[in-house]
């Protein structure tokens, strides 16, 4: 039933109860096609986002002010016959100009009918083929029309000379708008299902205004209903039409760039459960307003390709957002008793099963809704499930379970607003909602396994006598390499020895140096009794040991074209390295190694978001204990003449054999810089700098436990009694993260024991420390 105001303009305690519910007849119509639109508006934002230092310096926006007022505005008001626009498309720069102005609908009407005496639109092009079509065009027109204008912004980046503006309120919206993608960057959406999610939103969002926005001062539109609203805005003609009759409304509404002052937020989201009895925020779609998203700590971006599909080992890796809103039921009026005692734990479905985040029911309003819990989920978690607990001793021990909902992620993506409702032992009411699935970054760990052959089969008494007892020639290091769901994807393999080895014979005798080569190989095991097998035959990548060139400690060649070049300083060893990365059939772009996590890698103080101005005020421990925790990493980055300032797109830890990588970085690359680097410093210091002797399976935690990855808390969820290192990014607290399968249980191992089949630590020791 719709909301019913009275004659005073207070609500009469009815609300509509779910956006579907509004007819178009109740709510304003949206002429345009949004979802389209939307495609296309991320996709420009993003397109100018990476043009870099191009269209965000100064003398370059100058210029890109005055040629879009005294050149591209008159050409479209001479071309505008009607209603439409002529089809024709911008350069980028005047494209992004026109875009910031009309992000301010009343000045850019304003300025329209002073200069031209009438609204100039712009044309709704959402197809590829259409829009080459329509910048075509407009090059014709504009040589004609300019032939001594240059189509293209020619003005040098490097030119201190700016162009005279008269125009500086726009030349200041221009230069504030430089970050805007970021507000709209995650990589959901562009996603059809979130946007027609957004737009039943936006709609309802405007008749909110429309109906129930008399006696609000000012209204924030959450993070996807100001997409829509941007999205709308940017079409001037359409926008004006669709929105006339509520035109000086939209005055109240938070544009972007826009401070919000204290309580704005609050009052909106009051406003919209009021009207709607649903929570205003939810996954997707954060109310901020012009104070800017919060960000999650890791980088989430959208993925240009995945060159790792080749690999069929290899099983991409999906994120979503995930929000659970609370809200008790007032009429069940709970007792101070019951709310003291009972709590809500959050749990999920699959994999991480050790994830149990507890709240008082006291944290909780009995009027309002509030959000308990904001975190990304891999998609194999399947689901998120709440429980209803009462605990009669101290701090949470001892509970006992009341009641229990469980929100799958296939239900909720067939859900009309990716959002569900469950009600918990009828006091409780949660709505979780989600994002629609998004590849995220590949996450690959090596764990030791046993010793190979030069055929690729473990050395066991198993082996020998299926191949009736003939010697294995050749010993090698092996490395089963698992991935996020700690399915087998690759074998590494490390020759370290040669020559046979029978019963009472021969001893494996250590190789040289430019014979020590790393292969990895496709896929997992082929297991012939329990844990003995033999490597997959495909092999995908070698690095190849080479002499060293002055100045170089190390160099390898890798099967990819590349050269990895290593020198260190004795004195400082670890922190002294330094390295080289060429490549010759990739001239376009260069890679290089960067000590440390940097770019979207580098780590942040827990709990709080760090600023540049704030890092240098760190004590000299802080700083020590943060050297330290750099030592391992290194952070792959490629640069190209289109992308000047570099992309990281992979962080190495060589010391644990742990990376992460874009899926437009392969992986087998990462794979052979990972170990030829483990394999040069172990070398270098002369010790087992990374386990590299362990020859035999180590027992590892338990499939599901807390799988890395799987789940990542938002900042706004974060508490001391939620601070687990598995909750956060693996690389904030590496160690920990990999403490079950890596050092730390290593350590607690009893003493391992060899057969001399496999041959003995010096063999190893030697293959490994020349």
């Amino acid at each position: 039933m719709s909301a019913i105001r009275n004659g005073d303009g207070a609500f009469d305690g009815k609300s509509i109860g779910n956006l579907r519910e509004i007819t178009e007849e109740e709510t304003v119509r949206v002429s345009i096609d949004l979802v389209a639109a939307t495609r296309r508006h991320v996709g420009f934002l993003r397109l100018v986002a990476e043009s870099h230092c191009w269209l965000h310096n100064r003398p370059t926006i100058t210029e890109a002010v005055r040629r879009y007022e005294e050149l591209w505005m008159p050409l479209m008001s001479e071309l505008t016959v009607g209603p439409n626009p002529p089809l024709i498309i911008p350069p980028l720069d005047i494209e992004w100009v026109w875009y910031c102005h009309t992000m301010n609908p009343v000045s850019y009407r304003e300025y329209c009918e002073s200069r031209f005496s009438k609204l100039i639109g712009k044309p709704t092009i959402f197809d590829e083929e259409n829009q080459e079509y329509a910048y075509n065009r407009c090059r014709e027109i504009w040589v004609r029309k300019y032939p001594s204008e240059p189509f293209e912004n020619e003005l040098d980046s490097d030119d201190p000379q700016d162009s005279i503006v008269t125009n500086q309120d726009l030349l200041d919206k221009v230069s504030n708008h430089q970050g805007l993608y970021s507000k709209f960057s995650e990589p959901y959406m562009t996603e059809t299902v979130y946007i027609i999610t957004a737009k039943q939103r936006y709609k309802g969002f405007l008749h909110m205004i429309q109906r129930y926005g008399d006696g609000c001062s000012r209204l924030v539109p959450a993070s996807d209903i100001l997409l829509m609203w941007s999205t709308h805005q940017s079409y001037p003609t359409v926008y004006a039409a669709d929105l006339e009759e509520i035109d000086e409304d939209m005055g109240k509404v938070v544009g972007l760039g826009e401070a919000v002052k204290e309580g704005e937020v609050e009052e909106t989201k009051k406003l919209w459960e009021r009207v709607f009895d649903q929570p205003y925020e939810k996954a997707g779609g954060a109310a901020n307003g012009g104070l800017g998203q919060v960000k999650p700590w890791f980088s989430w971006e959208v993925m240009e390709s995945d060159v790792n599909t080749k690999y069929k080992s290899m099983v991409p890796r999906f994120l979503l957002e995930v929000c659970v809103t609370v809200k008790l039921n007032s009429k069940m009026k709970p007792t101070q008793e019951d709310i003291s005692h009972d709590f809500l734990r959050l749990r999920v479905v699959r994999c991480h099963r050790e994830l149990k985040i507890d709240k008082l029911l006291s944290n909780f309003p009995l009027e309002s809704w509030q959000k308990a819990w904001h975190l990304y989920c891999e998609f194999g978690t399947r689901g998120v499930v709440l429980e209803l607990r009462h605990h009669g001793g101290f701090f949470f021990r001892g509970s006992s379970l009341r009641d229990t909902v469980t929100f799958l992620w296939n239900d909720l993506l067939r859900a009309p607003s990716l959002s569900l409702e469950r009600q918990v032992n009828e006091s409780v009411r949660a709505v979780t909602s989600i994002t629609p699935p998004a590849q995220a970054s590949y996450l690959l760990k090596c764990v030791p396994d046993r010793v190979t052959d030069d055929s690729g089969a473990m050395i066991s008494d198993v082996i020998l006598r299926m191949n009736q007892y003939r010697p294995q020639e050749g010993r090698w290091l092996s490395r089963t390499v698992l991935d996020h769901a700690s399915r087998e994807c690759f074998v590494v393999r490390m020759r370290v020895g040669g020559g046979f080895w029978r019963r009472g014979g021969e001893t494996p005798l250590v190789v040289k140096w430019e014979d020590r080569i790393i292969e990895i190989r496709e896929g997992g095991w082929s297991y012939v009794a329990g844990s003995i097998g033999r490597a997959p035959e495909r092999v995908v990548g070698t690095a190849i040991p080479r002499e060293a060139s002055e100045h170089w400690n190390a160099s390898w060649y890798f099967s990819t074209g590349d050269e990895l070049m290593i020198q260190w300083e004795l004195s400082t060893l670890v922190s002294g390295l330094r390295f080289s990365l060429k490549n010759q059939t990739s001239p376009d772009s260069t890679v290089k190694l960067l000590k440390g996590r940097k770019m979207q890698y580098k780590a942040k103080k827990f709990g709080s978001e760090v600023k540049e101005d704030e890092e240098n005020k760190e004590s000299a421990e802080e700083r020590e204990e943060d050297n330290e925790d750099e030592e391992g990493f290194v952070t792959l980055v490629r640069t190209s003449e289109d992308n000047p300032t570099g992309k990281a797109t992979a962080l190495i830890n060589w010391k644990l054999l742990v990376v992460e990588f874009l899926p437009e970085e392969d992986a087998v690359f990462v794979l052979l810089l990972c170990i030829s680097i483990l394999r040069s410093v172990s070398e270098m210091k002369k010790e087992d700098v990374g386990s590299l002797l362990i020859r035999r399976r180590v027992k590892e935690a338990k499939l599901g436990t807390r799988d890395w990855g799987s789940v990542i808390l938002h900042p706004s969820s974060c508490s001391p009694f939620t601070s687990s290192p598995h909750l956060r990014p693996w690389y904030w607290n590496a160690k920990a993260v990999m403490a079950s399968d890596g050092e730390d249980h290593i350590q607690r191992q009893p003493a391992l024991n060899y057969s001399a089949a496999e041959g003995g630590d010096k063999l190893y020791k030697r293959g490994i420390i020349a």
